[in-house]
């Protein structure tokens, strides 16, 4: 913790240096524009990796970047940045590498995490035929992570949240990236191009409503 504490405050005269009235700008209040839901695996550091400072970038992670309906701790962070933040854009960023996705791929068990990885299990049963026609391991691992973050999204799209979202003017966008740790570039997977998913929703949505 010595080295927490030393680096911290390096930063903060970094920062003060910069701009003397940094910290009191930051204690006015958050605006932030994206919500990024992300893994929780250390190499994928959220505003590092999208050029973001403090203010910028609302951030929620877990492992394996998942959008689960049954998560208090997820809907509560997209509920809150959506209505009241009022975020312009929501993003679900995977990695390749992931080790939660390599252990939802195999027959390995893990303890309580494997009730979470259950749910990347269903995305290999709804993408098999493509996910069993890759005799490569690692580009099969890597296709799953991408699969993984569509499902993901689309799951974010389903949510009550961003469906009441898409009935205001501004609503948020959506976006499935998935962040390549070798190189350090970031993907657009296009996770709702040509899918009429959210439309579809919104259309099913509103006919409950009524």
């Amino acid at each position: 913790m010595k080295k927490i504490f030393e680096n911290n405050k390096k930063w903060v005269e970094q920062k003060l240096n910069e701009d003397k009235d940094y910290f009191n700008k930051l204690a006015l209040g958050q605006e932030p524009r994206y919500l990024f839901i992300g893994c929780s695996d250390s190499r994928v550091p959220a505003n590092e990796i999208t050029g973001t400072g403090p203010g910028e970038m609302f951030v929620h992670r877990n492992i394996a970047n998942m959008v689960v309906h049954t998560d208090m701790n997820l809907l509560s962070v997209l509920q809150y940045a959506v209505e009241v933040l009022k975020v312009k854009v929501v993003i679900v960023c995977g990695h390749y590498g992931c080790g939660g996705v390599a252990a939802a791929a195999g027959n390995k068990q893990y303890g309580l995490i494997d009730n979470w990885l259950r749910n990347i299990k269903d995305v290999i049963r709804l993408h098999e035929k493509e996910f069993l026609a890759i005799d490569d391991e690692e580009a099969r691992l890597r296709r799953l992570v991408e699969l993984n973050v569509i499902e993901q999204v689309h799951n974010l799209s389903k949510t009550s949240i961003i469906q009441n979202a898409m009935q205001t003017d501004e609503p948020p966008k959506l976006y499935g990236l998935v962040y390549d740790i070798k190189e350090g570039y970031l993907k657009d997977l296009n996770a709702l191009e040509n899918d009429g998913s959210i439309k579809r929703y919104e259309h099913i949505y509103s006919l409950l409503q009524s």
